[in-house]
Order: structure tokens, then sequence, then C-alpha cells
């Protein structure tokens, strides 16, 4: 009997490939090409997004007071996050050897791209950089958490939580204590897919 939260990871996977179609149908539609991690637009849709940009001045203007005042408090929270960085990268570069997981990517959760569009003016150029950091860092996170998780506990939880991780399928079903015993070692070292 198949495992149902291996079926449903599959159909998820499915959707995943579906998105990937559709995000190729858009870059066909949007006129650009992705090489090397590098976005190209033809010169004629460059053309097009400067004229569309709004003047910096004029989006700060219409922001209002109040959303301007927030930006200390927003731009404080990176200090933590790269703190936190530094010490993902530093407790993979330690532990995931010792451990045998294979370590994550950081270039494959941390995507700056967005800046680059000729149509956001420099404000909003510089609010994609630190969107693009702050969630792809929590993506990055979550990817080693799900691995260590795996690694150390891979139980599921009585209680489903709202969203699983990558890894959460491998896992064995909470109260299953001879399923625990019997499936652990292999689990631990089952780190193919679920990325």
């Amino acid at each position: 009997m198949r495992d149902t939260f291996q079926e449903i990871r599959e159909k998820i996977e499915e959707l995943e490939q579906e998105l990937r179609r559709e995000l190729a149908a858009k870059q066909e539609e949007f006129r650009y090409t992705v090489e090397k991690k590098r976005v190209r637009f033809s010169l004629e849709v460059q053309e097009a997004h400067r004229q569309l940009a709004t003047r910096w001045t004029s989006y700060v203007y219409e922001s209002g007071v109040f959303k301007i005042l927030t930006i200390p408090v927003i731009w404080f929270a990176l200090i933590p996050a790269m703190v936190l960085d530094f010490f993902v990268i530093f407790y993979q570069l330690i532990c995931f050897p010792v451990y045998g997981i294979p370590r994550v990517k950081r270039g494959d959760y941390i995507v700056f791209d967005r800046h680059k569009l000729k149509y956001l003016n420099w404000v909003e150029k510089f609010n994609c950089l630190y969107c693009s950091y702050f969630n792809g860092l929590m993506a990055y996170l979550r990817e080693i958490a799900a691995r260590t998780e795996q690694y150390w506990c891979p139980i599921r939880h009585a209680r489903l939580p709202k969203n699983t991780h990558s890894r959460y399928d491998k896992f064995v079903d909470y109260g299953d204590a001879e399923g625990y015993r019997r499936e652990l070692k292999r689990i631990r070292k089952d780190f193919e897919g679920g990325e």
C-alpha cells in the first residue's frame, strides 16, 4: 500500500511542474530569456518598461508619512536576519558533513533578479532586493531545518501544521513506534528529491 503522504507529495510535484510550464509561457509572453541565471529583455521591451517607471519622488510622496515612518522598523529586521544567515551557513558547514546530510545550495533559494526591471524606480528596486533576500533566506532556512529534522526526529505531528516542508512525506506516522525504530536509519540516508 502506497503512503498517502507520498501520493500527495507527488501531486504537489506535478503541480509544481505545471507551475514551471506556466512560468515558461509567461516568459514567452513578456519576451524575456534566462541565460545562466541572467534575465534578458529585448531592447523594445526595455524601452517600454522605462516609460512605465514612476519617479521615485512621486512614489515616496504617494506612500504617505506613516508608511515612510515604518521603514526603519522593516530595515532593522535585516540585522538579525543577516546574523541568522551567517550562523546557518556555519552550522551547515560544520554539522551536515558529520551527519551525512547534503548541503542546501543558498543560491537556489535566495534569488536576486527583480531589481533589474526597468519599470521599477530605485526605491522599488531596493525594496525588491530586501524582499528577495528575506523571503529567500526564510525558504533556505526552512530547507536546512527540514533536513535537520529528517535526520534527528523524522516523526509526523499528531496535529498537522498549517504548512509542511519538503521532507515531511519521508517521516513516520505519529505513534508508530515500531515504524520509527525500523525506518530511522533509512530515513536518515534518504535525501533524494523533496527539494
